[in-house]
């Protein structure tokens, strides 16, 4: 079913931002039609994954049953940027299932438009926000990350590492996890690579203080305000 026409203002938004959708061409032109402001491309899997070395989407719009394929390719070329998945109607009733699956959001066919617009909203949002976990303090835009004021100097893979633990303060996030958000592919079983970057973190957010980044064994990783 294809989405409803929607007569949702674009006074809301701030600036132009950029969407990519993918292999949603209905569902694009309608975004495009009801936020005027936007640039909103839709494109097939394989011309999306070519554009986004030119262009820089600030959120990603991706059918969740025929689109998964392409997630972890595009994870990979635009770390950090919130996906939102289009998923069927016999979908899990609990959100978590579709963040496990990678996604920052999620829309359930079928959807007007509006809604779709107000969960971008809310993504746009949360991905410009700046994060705070007690004294520590990550700014998504500038990218400096501060704890007790102190500025952390991080290399491009420990921030996107510390900004999604950052973004689920106080849940445990197993190792599979982070290799999809994180690195965007599997390791074939070489773990290990989250193990070496959670002790890097830790020698810079947790070092000379009260630690932040705990290990759950079995389970995966954690970040707290510090007790």
């Amino acid at each position: 079913m294809h989405p409803t026409a929607s007569t949702v203002s674009p006074g809301s938004a701030r600036g132009s931002y950029a969407v990519l959708v993918v292999d949603e061409r209905p569902l694009g032109e309608s975004l495009s039609r009801a936020m005027r402001r936007w640039d909103v491309r839709s494109l097939r899997g394989g011309e999306a994954l070519k554009a986004v070395r030119g262009f820089r989407p600030r959120a990603i719009v991706l059918d969740a049953t025929t689109g998964g394929r392409l997630l972890p390719r595009l994870r990979a070329a635009l770390p950090g940027v919130p996906v939102l998945f289009l998923t069927p109607p016999d979908s899990p009733p609990d959100r978590a299932s579709w963040l496990r699956a990678g996604a920052d959001d999620y829309v359930t066919r079928p959807f007007s438009v509006d809604e779709v617009v107000i969960r971008l909203h809310g993504l746009l949002r949360r991905s410009a926000a700046p994060l705070a976990v007690g004294d520590l303090t990550l700014d998504q835009e500038t990218r400096q990350v501060r704890r007790s004021g102190e500025e952390i100097r991080l290399t491009p893979t420990e921030f996107e590492l510390l900004r999604l633990l950052m973004r689920h303060p106080g849940r445990a996030l197993s190792k599979a996890q982070i290799l999809d958000r994180v690195w965007a592919y599997d390791f074939a079983g070489q773990g290990n690579i989250v193990e070496l970057y959670i002790s890097y973190l830790r020698r810079k957010i947790d070092a000379d203080r009260r630690p932040m980044i705990h290990t759950l064994r079995g389970v995966g990783y954690v970040l707290r305000p510090a007790a």
